[in-house]
């Protein structure tokens, strides 16, 4: 089973490959759609616009606070670090996990940090202070991905115990635990409504289900690998789906039509983002790039190289935060 592969791992890379590697196919063939015309100007940026160093290992998440004025990154160092987005300065590092830091979520009003781990929990804390405020210990396995409800009374983690759990925010309470993946969950996420709930992982498929009674509404098949991450359109019409097939697709929230599909990358997707506006989506990959398109037309705006794996937008979308293997949180301009 994956749970024993993940105690012999010592990176979140080694994880997810030594997964991938045992997962079975789906006995039924995902849809298959053909590409639109993808416009291939590449304009390339080499360099940042600002680098934070101080992780001792890889970071893997980067999340910036919903003011703009803070980023703070995970790693497999075990800590989350928060800096200042300004000036680089780092305000406060969070030891409160005993392993890798696989994902990070800020309540929408910028108090609190949730932060996921391979040690199985989900644990919440004060944005300022570090002050662990409850941890979550529903799960019975690594917890890959955390996302906090747009209104902030809910959090939603996915874990290789094959759930997504729902709990409350405040005071840590399960409310419901989804059990519609055959495998691990990689992905979460919320629509900006805070309805509905939006999840994937080994078994290939996107589900959305009902964040309050866990009713499934809609899968998504068109990937033929892992799903890695998801991302909700500003507006909640559409949702962006990185896979390990090394493609993007973007489809219809609503009943699941796919809609564009970007092919531009050459090696697995691990994270997927869209700008504030909607107009843009951002991801990043194992190739070595960041790459930045139009979400509408399919053409690439900016390829970021030696961008990182895990990749978040500012509140504003004038900034993107990258880290990956080197350890560095890296700031880049986007306009």
């Amino acid at each position: 089973m994956a749970s024993t592969v993940l105690l012999s791992l010592v990176t979140i890379l080694v994880i997810l490959s030594s997964l991938h590697s045992m997962n079975t196919q789906p006995s039924t063939k995902p849809v298959q759609y053909s590409t639109p015309t993808i416009h291939y100007d590449y304009i390339y940026r080499d360099h940042p616009t600002a680098i934070y160093p101080g992780h001792i290992n890889y970071v893997l998440s980067v999340a910036w606070s919903p003011d703009g004025t803070r980023i703070a990154s995970g790693s497999r160092d075990s800590t989350v670090q928060v800096w200042d987005a300004k000036t680089g300065k780092r305000l406060l590092t969070y030891h409160g996990h005993t392993s890798e830091v696989l994902a990070l979520a800020w309540s929408p009003d910028g108090t609190r940090i949730a932060s996921a781990s391979r040690d199985n929990t989900v644990q919440v804390w004060d944005a300022k202070t570090g002050k662990q405020l409850l941890t979550y210990l529903g799960h019975t396995n690594t917890v890959f991905c955390v996302a906090w409800s747009p209104d902030g009374t809910r959090i939603a983690s996915g874990a290789d115990d094959n759930t997504v759990q729902v709990w409350d925010a405040k005071t840590g309470q399960h409310l419901l635990t989804y059990f519609g993946h055959m495998t691990t969950v990689l992905a979460v996420a919320w629509s900006p409504d805070s309805s509905l709930i939006a999840s994937g992982g080994f078994d290939w498929r996107v589900h959305i289900w009902n964040a309050s009674t866990g009713k499934l509404l809609l899968i998504y098949r068109g990937h033929t690998d892992l799903i890695s991450s998801i991302a909700w359109s500003p507006d909640g019409t559409r949702i962006a789906s990185g896979s390990f097939d090394t493609t993007v697709q973007v489809w219809n929230a609503n009943n699941g039509k796919h809609l564009l599909t970007y092919p531009g990358h050459f090696n697995a997707i691990y994270s997927v983002a869209w700008s504030p506006d909607g107009t843009r989506i951002v991801f990043g990959s194992t190739d070595g790039t960041v790459q930045i398109w139009n979400a509408n037309g399919g053409k690439v705006v900016y390829t970021l190289r030696n961008g990182g794996l895990f990749v978040a937008w500012s509140p504003d979308g004038s900034l993107i935060a990258s880290g990956g293997k080197d350890g560095i949180v890296k700031i880049w301009s986007a306009v």
